[in-house]
């Protein structure tokens, strides 16, 4: 019997090993964007898929679909045949593909064509086609075309149009109708159309008396300089202001919010009337936010609806959202109590402004989707199951009971029917490819739509978990990742690398496909790694206290908890403690070179890109908030100066920067390698000719098979 049983487990065993030949090995081609077989290994998607009212329209390579929420059904809403053929006629271009359509009438049987077709309008019940007569033949940009009225601004260079009229003349060094204070704020746009599309609000930046950075473009014959506007942290910063343009009247006038020096206006939204516009504005520390109200015809002020107050930040990132069904009411969202959450705030008959805490509790709203009028709910996505989760759920506005929206599990993306009573509900988790299904926000059988197939289950997957460490302060749970070599061996000594990033308005660690691990990691642990990452005390999603404690000191909390992943390593029997590297780009390329000076006797191996090495030298907005200005924190910006500690470095430290970077600009690492060489060190360097901040397309696959050569030279 005895050798029965042997003779079985010989077998599995045997089945086991072949089994694992058969499966394919990773190259940096299917891992990578930009490789040739990227796509290919991404879970199947269903793309264009969007609402007209409360029916999910479904583009397909030949016809577009509609399906009913309620029961699957599925009838053709028009084909790609038919619609070229009215364009021909009306003279435009054919459409190639059907996922770029919009259809922002819910009661008109019309659809928006894009950019490349001129924005013309093609009725499928009637084979009519709308063009339109206003848009410029040179180049334009920031297009923002109103649904309700017809209207559509752009800019041109620096200046803002609309509807082909030229609204401001303004010199070099002023942008209108684009984005400002560096996208910063939550902001991403400059142009802002009222309800009805009869006004429009837009930007004016004056960045005249900013710094010129010295960009070099290497591509032409003689290298030419195309400078950027940078305003480094305690420097001159530029000065915003905001216009309300009427296009019935082509007239112009600017909010009086007073001197714009240092100061920020950020989320500006409209009353459901048109009359008044609001907006955030912020003090240079930003450390007090306001809610202004203004006159949207005379642009007086009318007063403050709002104030937050902190010692240490306000970050305002939403605009004020009023109930579709009162006008008297409007929904803000504040970190005040510690984590983002929603109040209601009402003006009474008696003109008094009230307000209530809708949602509460040791999670964050991570944003509102719209709302359902009917029932009078607002639908939000939110990390009340867990902060590795992204969930919907309906509140009642009145009461604040919340109802989850679709399963308990994973990150959710979800789009909103024009009720509200259904949504589309694209979701993954860690054993979860992909899933989409339309929800009834209320009640109901989901109707699936996809279920993805695990696209890389014919490779050779190493085992990937999920764990919590304590933090460095012995109280807070940190999350980390952790990936396992293939064809582990228990019996052996890994080298392991931890992927870091560690700054604010990020997290690594999410309940996604696979947990989010990246290709790299995969691809590292095809080559015999041991690959960590922890999402240190300062990341995203956890509330403010998590994230603000390392304000005025970037680097030292973080690093603190980086270290316990480093003993979490050490306790594995299976990593070699004397092969540990790191790796991180822009805020983790910061915690790349800190790590590799700071605890030079620890890691072995470091590549840092695109690296902060003095917050002198960053942007004003990002760097005062977490650092205050140099003036006012001298000693937490000498001590985060990573020139400073240039002499420390022991092992082997390659630096990649884009040659042009924007964001973290070339100075950093120059900056950085002159110290080095002022204190006898050598850091590795290697420079992408012509890209930014990170690497694209190509490039991409060749950064990354450096970064992996570089580890394989001396950590392996």
């Amino acid at each position: 019997m005895k050798r029965i049983l042997n003779l079985l487990a010989i077998i599995l065993m045997t089945t086991s090993v072949m089994m694992a030949q058969d499966k394919k090995s990773f190259t940096l081609e299917d891992l990578m964007p930009g490789g040739n077989n990227y796509f290919n290994l991404q879970p199947n998607n269903l793309h264009g898929l969007a609402w007209w009212g409360d029916l999910c329209v479904k583009p397909e390579m030949r016809e577009v679909k509609t399906i009913n929420p309620k029961n699957g059904e599925e009838s053709v809403l028009f084909t790609l045949e038919a619609m070229n053929k009215a364009l021909e006629e009306a003279g435009i271009k054919p459409v190639r593909a059907l996922y770029t359509l919009s259809y922002p009438w819910a009661d008109k049987t019309e659809v928006q064509l894009p950019k490349s077709q001129g924005y013309a309008v093609y009725n499928w019940v009637t084979g009519a086609v709308t063009t339109r007569n206003d848009l410029p033949k040179e180049p334009y940009a920031n297009v923002d075309l109103n649904p309700v009225s017809g209207h559509i601004a752009y800019t041109i260079g620096n200046n803002f149009y609309v509807n082909g009229h030229q609204v401001t003349d303004e010199p070099e060094g002023v942008l209108c109708g684009q984005s400002v204070h560096r996208n910063e704020f939550g902001i991403n746009g400059g142009i802002f159309w009222s309800p009805k599309g009869n006004l429009v609000a837009f930007y004016r930046m004056d960045q005249s008396m900013v710094t010129d950075y010295p960009q070099v473009n290497t591509s032409t014959r003689i290298a030419t300089l195309e400078p950027d506007k940078y305003p480094m942290a305690g420097m001159t910063s530029h000065k915003v202001t905001v216009g309300v343009y009427n296009p019935a009247t082509k007239e112009t006038i600017y909010l009086k919010a007073g001197d714009p020096t240092d100061r920020y206006f950020t989320n500006v939204s409209w009353s459901p009337d048109e009359k008044s516009i609001y907006m955030f504005e912020l003090n240079r520390d930003q450390n007090h936010a306001q809610l202004m109200k203004y006159n949207a015809q005379t642009g007086e002020k009318e007063g403050m609806l709002y104030e937050e107050k902190h010692p240490k930040y306000v970050e305002p990132q939403n605009p004020i959202l009023f109930l579709p069904w009162d006008e008297n009411q409007f929904i803000l969202q504040s970190q005040r109590d510690g984590y983002n959450h929603l109040y209601v705030f009402e003006t009474t008959k008696e003109g008094e402004l009230t307000h209530r805490q809708l949602t509460s509790g040791p999670w964050i709203v991570k944003g509102i989707m719209g709302f359902n009028e009917k029932a009078k709910e607002v639908i939000i996505m939110s990390t009340e199951i867990s902060p590795l989760q992204s969930n919907a759920y309906a509140v009642n506005v009145k009461n604040g009971k919340r109802r989850l929206i679709g399963e308990g599990e994973g990150v959710h993306r979800v789009q909103l029917s024009a009720s509200g009573k259904y949504v589309i509900d694209n979701y993954t988790a860690h054993n979860v490819a992909r899933n989409i299904s339309l929800l009834s926000t209320q009640k109901g059988k989901p109707v699936n739509l996809l279920s993805a197939t695990h696209p890389m289950e014919a490779y050779n997957m190493p085992e990937i978990t999920l764990g919590t460490i304590k933090a460095a302060d012995g109280k807070t749970d940190l999350y980390y990742r952790l990936v396992k070599p293939v064809d582990f061996d228990a019996s052996k000594k890994y080298p392991a690398i931890i992927y870091v990033y560690g700054g604010p308005h990020a997290q690594n660690i999410t309940d996604t496909y696979n947990y989010g691990v990246r290709g790299w990691d995969l691809y590292m642990a095809q080559k015999g790694y041991v690959m960590l990452t922890v999402d240190n005390r300062g990341s995203s999603n956890r509330g403010l206290e998590f994230e603000n404690v390392t304000h005025r000191q970037l680097g030292v909390e973080e690093m603190k908890d980086q270290m316990k992943g480093v003993e979490l390593l050490k306790s594995l029997g299976y990593v070699d403690a004397d092969r540990i590297g790191v790796h991180g780009w822009s805020f983790g390329g910061f915690m790349t070179t800190n790590l590799m000076l700071t605890y030079n006797d620890v890691f072995k191996v470091g590549v840092a890109g695109g690296p902060v090495i003095d917050w002198k030298m960053y942007e004003v907005m990002y760097g005062e908030r977490y650092m205050d200005t140099p003036q006012d924190n001298p000693e937490g910006y000498k001590n985060s100066d990573l020139t400073q500690r240039a002499g420390d470095l022991k092992g082997k430290l390659q630096i990649i920067i884009g040659a042009n970077d924007p964001v973290c600009v070339p100075q950093h690492s120059i900056a950085f390698l002159r110290a080095c060489i002022d204190a006898g060190t050598h850091p590795d360097y290697f420079i992408y000719p012509g890209d930014g901040h990170n690497m694209a397309g190509r490039d991409r696959v060749h950064l990354h098979e450096r970064i992996t050569q570089y580890f394989e030279d001396y950590l392996k």
